[in-house]
């Protein structure tokens, strides 16, 4: 018995060893009868496979041009030497026949590769060249025919380039901290080389960062007064702990090197225990009654007001407001007692006549807009002293005995409004739950927009001109006259980005700009005409004989005089003067960029904040709400590759015409890439977190068809890519489908 099941064993070794001799001797065949013909100087025969003389992809050799470890950012290459079984050179007459895949095994991000064939005797050995940017673990896989070459895949490991001060950042970063005297604080900073990656410091490296203080309104350092230690954190993380021994504002740097970090400078408030518990009690009381005095200073140019009065009309009511009144600056010239109320939303500067009637001077919004600028000690009191300023009214200047108490409430109440955090990401999420939070009851049936793209505003107003502010919360379908399409989001994108452009489109009178170059914020840029022959002249020049005065004067088409505009009461009868010619132009900048369209924007700003409130709005700055609702205009293509998913497709789709598509897009310029970007998805910009939070993901599918033009279906974020023969017949179809067919809608 025991003899026969060892016969059958020994039967069953025979067989396997047998059809493992088969399979290997059929894959080698197949190897030599389909690839080696393809290659010149070589015959598909038996004679030759007998021989030896056909490529054995195990017998070829890789050689690195690099030791290990390796930065990213550096040009890498590699040789791959090809020999027959017999040990013989393998002359190449191409690299089609040869496969190369570089990935990164935690992005799955595949970089591009180039071969070439290298010029020697022999003829076998083909050159890879390529280049990383993301640090981390990459697989190298290398074939011929199907067939794994050497000891393929390989593994490669590329670290980070060294700590770049430009990229290194705070992570949840505030612009002013509130710390109390003696308490300690951690920084946590994340150093990243000059293409984003996490960069590992070595203990060396911690002597690098330093912390540096001066006290505001104070000459001179306080670096005396800050107690720091550096050490190595979690997660690639840098951790400062300091602690200030010295009560007061002041301004901290932050340097890698010497060189600031990216959001290295911000400002520290540190409070006694005293003044702590005040702020806690301030903050806890939600701004209720907490109000403090101080004085109201003049502006730093005031105006030669002139004491003569308008004969026109001597009954106008110039004196209802104390503080630009024609005789405001005799008022002014010494400070004013006022009180300082401070709440969640705003801070307000009240005065009272007789004690008991109050008149408001000022108001500032408690939002990031608002700066606050630290001064010295003001000469007559000896108080501390404050500048506030939000761009939207002349800056004026404050001192109070509570000013530490006043920046530091005020800052915490900012922190309350926008989350906690002053770091974009974490606004964009706090400002986004707030949102759900208040529209989440509200009725999100379908409403269905029928348009014509030829008369988009006129069709667009006539549809939505019945609305209610719930109608505008619900999902649009938009309906494109004489166009097939099924609205699952791509025509309604695109229908937003098109009624965007017309509504902004100064042909339709709606909205104005200065000149047709490029916006901006001041009128070096908005209007370098005027900015020119008006602004920099004053700036420039004794003005005393050019007889101005505190108004602006409005002229028509045709060169007349419509209507002269007071800048400030009485001020067609006030000179300008060198002394107050900075505060005019002050008045003047405030006139032309935000007075004169004043209505305009209230009304704007009144339908969108029965959308979104406004205090949700005031989180962000200028160029954070840009981001916001513009999303990114820059495309990185790494980016791109990282989050596109690719589906289906046959193995040619998925080795060769995806190479040939990824080159293609590293060849795209920013504006190709915007074309593209907007054929596939409806819109040429990216949501502020890149690829990476598009909803759907952008998916890139193998199309059955063979030759034709790319097609895409924008509701969800698709390309599809027919197979090619070549890499140019690619690169023109997918350029002429990107530039002439990037808007409108079909059904195939």
């Amino acid at each position: 018995m025991l003899y026969v099941i060892g016969s059958v064993t020994g039967l069953m070794c025979v067989l396997l060893i047998t059809i493992k001799f088969l399979f290997e001797l059929s894959s080698r065949v197949l190897t030599f009868w389909h690839h080696e013909g393809r290659e010149r100087g070589t015959e598909r025969t038996i004679y030759n496979y007998v021989r030896g003389k056909y490529l054995e992809p195990r017998a070829c050799q890789v050689s690195w041009d690099w030791n290990d470890p390796c930065e990213v950012g550096q040009s890498m290459g590699f040789r791959v030497h090809l020999f027959y079984r017999n040990g013989h050179p393998f002359p190449v007459s191409g690299t089609a026949a040869l496969r190369v895949r570089i990935i990164h095994t935690e992005l799955s991000l595949e970089i591009p590769v180039t071969l070439e064939l290298i010029q020697d005797p022999m003829r076998n050995v083909v050159r890879a060249a390529f280049t990383v940017r993301r640090s981390g673990r990459y697989q190298i896989s290398i074939s011929v025919g199907g067939l794994s070459v050497g000891h393929s895949p390989y593994y490669k490991a590329f670290h980070p380039g060294v700590v770049v001060p430009a990229k290194t950042e705070i992570v949840c970063h505030f612009s002013t901290l509130v710390l109390t005297c003696g308490e300690q604080h951690t920084l946590q900073i994340a150093p990243r080389d000059q293409y984003g990656n996490a960069a590992y410091d070595s203990v060396k490296d911690l002597d690098s960062y330093n912390l540096s203080l001066s006290e505001l309104g104070v000459v001179g350092m306080a670096d005396g007064c800050c107690q720091t230690t550096v050490c190595h954190g979690k997660q690639n993380r840098v951790l400062m702990q300091l602690s200030l021994t010295q009560t007061g504002c002041f301004q901290a740097t932050l340097r890698y090197q010497g060189r600031p970090i990216s959001n290295g400078h911000f400002n520290i408030i540190v409070l006694s225990d005293v003044e702590k518990a005040a702020v806690d009690n301030n903050v806890a009381r939600s701004g209720v009654g907490v109000f403090f005095e101080g004085y109201l200073y003049p502006p730093s140019s005031p105006p030669n007001v002139s004491k003569q009065q308008n004969p026109s009309s001597p009954t106008q009511k110039e004196d209802s407001n104390p503080l630009f009144s024609s005789t405001a600056p005799e008022r002014m010239k010494k400070p004013k007692k006022v009180y300082f109320y401070i709440s969640p939303k705003q801070l307000s500067i009240k005065e009272f006549y007789l004690r008991i009637i109050p008149w408001r001077l000022f108001t500032f919004r408690v939002c990031p807009g608002t700066k606050f600028l630290y001064l010295p000690p003001d000469p007559l009191h000896g108080l501390l002293s404050l500048q506030v300023d939000d761009g939207l009214q002349p800056p004026i200047e404050i001192s109070c005995k509570d000013r530490n108490i006043i920046a530091a409430t005020f800052t915490r109440f900012l922190h309350l409004n926008i989350g906690g955090s002053e770091t974009f990401l974490d606004k964009v999420s706090f400002f986004q739950k707030e949102l759900k939070l208040i529209h989440c009851k509200k009725n999100r049936n379908k409403i269905t927009l029928r348009v014509s793209r030829h008369s988009l505003l006129e069709t667009s107003l006539r549809a939505t001109r019945n609305f209610s502010a719930s109608d505008w919360t619900k999902s649009f379908e938009v309906i494109f006259q004489d166009e097939e399409a099924l609205d699952w989001g791509g025509p309604r994108r695109e229908w937003f980005e098109l009624i965007c452009k017309v509504l902004f489109d100064t042909n339709n009178k709606l909205f104005t700009r200065f000149s047709d170059t490029s916006q901006g914020l001041y009128f070096e840029t908005d209007d370098p005409d005027f900015f020119q022959s008006k602004v920099l002249y004053i700036l420039t020049h004794d003005i005393s004989e050019a007889d101005l005065v505190f108004a602006e004067e409005k002229y028509g088409r045709g060169g007349q005089l419509e209507k002269m505009v007071e800048l400030i009461p009485g001020g067609a009868h006030i000179p300008v003067s060198n002394d107050n010619k900075i505060y005019y132009l002050n008045l003047l900048a405030q006139h032309r960029l935000c007075n004169q369209v004043r209505e305009e924007v209230e009304h704007f700003l009144k339908g969108l904040n029965e959308l979104v409130p406004d205090n949700l709005l005031g989180i962000f700055d200028e160029n954070e709400l840009e981001l916001l609702m513009c999303g990114t205009g820059h495309i990185a293509v790494q980016d791109f590759q990282a989050h596109a998913v690719v589906i289906g497709g046959s193995w040619h789709f998925r080795e060769k015409v995806m190479n040939w598509f990824w080159a293609v897009v590293y060849s795209l310029t920013q504006e190709e890439l915007a074309r593209l970007l907007q054929f596939t998805t409806g819109s040429s910009q990216l949501p502020p977190g890149g690829f990476a939070s598009l909803c759907p993901s952008f998916q890139i599918i193998g199309a059955p068809s063979h030759g034709t033009l790319p097609t895409a279906h924008t509701c969800f974020n698709q390309l599809c890519l027919p197979t090619y023969d070549s890499y140019d017949e690619m690169h023109r179809m997918l350029k002429l489908a990107i530039s002439e067919g990037c808007e409108g809608f079909g059904m195939v």
